[in-house]
């Protein structure tokens, strides 16, 4: 179990994380949350260290505390692209004092089960949706030496040379595996696959020469360019973002594909509406919280508040378009 800390990554994680880390142990030791309450929560982050999720539940974990009163610790369970930390808080008592910062891969995991015949891992209905957070147009990483400076330099030699260029991603039918899949997809072209356990490792396997390629969220990559050690080849979003504004979007390339890594709060199924309708009130006055939007900002991370009906739909409509997605990768191991 991690308090809320530090851990290895660019400068301005460092940074924000350090004083998320500081934020916490002030929290920690403050008499008013001991005397409110003796049980912390468990913000279960299910992918590694470095990646989005654990780079966004960090920050949000100190004005979500100071709302609940409690104390609030994040928790990374990593494996089976997410599968094992989210399977993980289903079995958790629908009490409020266990949450989980969950991507868009927690829609993409029932589907892929059952196209694998496996028993599933959860279904939704195991969960209690309580905030979308953030929503970023996932975007194609290359080293800065990479030979490619255009998806269409990358799609061509992947042509010439099938399976022979590597792509990282944050677990097999994770987000990152799922959006880059639907790229390959449109594109016709057969890649080789290096799963890792969550978006930060495989971003670390990009810059450590063992893979070609990655999918990350902005945020993941914004330092890396700015230090000039990577190259973005594109993005999975309907328009250019803001912060990259120079990078295509796979469209204007040519592919007709659209990927959201998004980040949310969820808690087992079951919960009482009166904790609901307190822990969304939390959330909704923790995104807003100025030292959540620094960190946001600081990462180039656009913050999407979403609760009730209107999550409930973003979730519904989302399932159903990656669904095909996940159908056409088949089974894999």
């Amino acid at each position: 179990m991690n308090e809320v800390k530090s851990n290895a990554g660019s400068p301005t994680r460092r940074r924000a994380l350090k004083s998320a880390g500081m934020g916490c142990l002030l929290l920690a030791a403050s008499p008013l949350a001991l005397a409110q309450s003796s049980q912390a929560v468990s913000l279960v982050v299910p992918l590694a260290p470095g990646g989005i999720a654990d780079i966004t539940a960090r920050p949000l974990a100190i004005p979500l505390a100071r709302e609940l009163g409690h104390s609030v610790i994040v928790e990374n369970r990593i494996g089976a692209g997410g599968a094992v930390g989210m399977a993980y808080v289903t079995r958790q008592k629908p009490d409020g004092n266990t949450l989980l910062m969950a991507l868009s891969s927690i829609v993409i995991i029932p589907e892929a089960d059952k196209i694998s015949g496996k028993v599933p891992s959860y279904t939704m209905s195991q969960f209690t949706p309580i905030a979308l957070v953030s929503a970023d147009p996932t975007v194609l990483v290359v080293r800065a030496d990479s030979p490619w400076k255009t998806a269409a330099d990358l799609v061509r030699d992947a042509k010439a040379r099938p399976k022979a260029i590597s792509f990282s991603s944050s677990g097999i039918y994770g987000t990152t595996h799922v959006a880059q899949a639907m790229l390959w997809q449109a594109a016709g072209v057969d890649m080789l696959h290096v799963p890792y356990n969550g978006g930060g490792p495989s971003m670390t396997a990009l810059l450590g020469g063992q893979v070609d390629m990655t999918a990350q969220a902005p945020g993941v990559v914004s330092a890396h360019l700015k230090a000039g050690t990577v190259r973005v080849l594109g993005t999975w979003g309907t328009e250019r973002l803001k912060s990259l504004p120079d990078v295509p979007t796979f469209r204007e390339q040519g592919f007709d594909v659209e990927f959201y890594i998004w980040s949310g709060l969820f808690a087992p199924a079951g919960l009482p509406a009166a904790k609901l309708a307190q822990l969304k009130s939390a959330a909704r006055a923790a995104t807003q919280d100025a030292g959540f939007v620094s960190a946001m900002n600081a990462m180039n991370t656009p913050i999407r508040y979403l609760e009730g009906a209107e999550l409930a739909r973003f979730l519904e409509q989302d399932q159903k378009r990656l669904a095909g997605v996940i159908r056409a990768m088949g089974k894999l191991e």
